[in-house]
């Protein structure tokens, strides 16, 4: 019953913003680890950024820094990823990533972004 559902992504403008949301399902959601990853076409699977269990420490991607903020709500059972500034090469698929061991590594079906003019 481990579900992630990704929501929020869609076609935007170069300068513009979305937020996409991963709703968690069937695990202890406030013991993960969250991470969203990307993956453009013909590019391999990158991290984008990631938050620990209880929100206290988050990381980003060089390319994405000041742009990008990941956050999460425990009680809601949700991650976001604010996007701001997009730019076109942020196209890509966005996937949520839950991670607590090599044998609890949940992922969601991926939400697509398109930065174009």
């Amino acid at each position: 019953q481990v579900q992630l559902v990704e929501s929020g992504g869609g076609l935007v403008q170069p300068g513009g913003s979305l937020r996409l949301s991963c709703a968690a399902s069937g695990f202890t959601f406030s013991t993960f680890s969250m991470k969203w990853y990307r993956q453009a076409a013909g590019k391999e699977r990158e991290l984008v950024a990631s938050i620990t269990s209880i929100g206290g420490g988050t990381n980003y991607a060089d390319s994405v820094k000041g742009r990008f903020t990941i956050s999460r709500d425990n009680a809601k059972n949700t991650v976001y990823l604010q996007m701001n500034s997009l730019k076109i090469e942020d196209t890509a698929v966005y996937y949520c990533n839950a991670v607590r061991s090599v044998t609890r590594d949940y992922w969601g079906q991926g939400t697509q972004v398109t930065v174009s003019s």
